[in-house]
């Protein structure tokens, strides 16, 4: 049994490094490059949106801010004119318009919270590509050694039969006349 065992881990050993060679690393490191440089543009996009969305918030804010201020010298006034129906009116659009400042908060600080931990992954993630690239370049490098490598061993690699003719030259200069 640990003979077949050790065959059969030979085998897909064997054929992991067949597949490997015909997946061709780099390229499929290049589509992993593109795919991370497009999700970091989403990312980007969207912090970009999460932003404009938060700046509108805090002009709501402000608004609401103005609208209680304007609805507190109501109030001042109609308790003046002792009008308890319409200071009630008043009241209830205080009460509704405080719960609407307290929504307006809750949601900009989601936002806030939201934003933060985009702009970490995001941070994350050109660090990952920034990384990638590197390696790609490496990887270009070594698969351009490697192409030229072989026109060098080529050069370089001697013959049997090259090796047998400069023996008979050397022995030929090394005979006296």
């Amino acid at each position: 049994m640990p003979l077949i065992n050790r065959i059969t881990r030979l085998f897909r050993a064997d054929m992991h490094a067949v597949l490997d060679k015909l997946e061709e690393p780099e390229a499929l490191l290049r589509q992993a490059v593109r795919e991370m440089e497009e999700s970091i543009a989403e990312d980007e996009q969207r912090l970009k949106r999460m932003e404009l969305e938060r700046s509108q918030l805090q002009e709501r804010h402000k608004d609401r801010i103005s609208v209680q201020t304007q609805l507190e010298e109501e109030l001042d006034i109609c308790f003046k004119a002792e009008n308890q129906t319409l200071a009630k009116s008043i009241i209830r659009r205080k009460l509704e318009a405080q719960r609407h400042e307290k929504y307006l908060v809750r949601k900009t600080e989601a936002l806030t919270a939201s934003v933060e931990a985009l702009q970490k992954r995001l941070t994350e993630n050109q660090s990952r590509l920034q990384s990638m690239q590197q390696k790609l370049e490496l990887l270009s490098q070594e698969l351009a050694t490697r192409e030229t490598e072989p026109l060098l061993s080529a050069d370089i690699c001697v013959t049997d039969d090259e090796v047998e003719v400069a023996f008979l030259r050397e022995l030929q200069q090394r005979q006296p006349a």
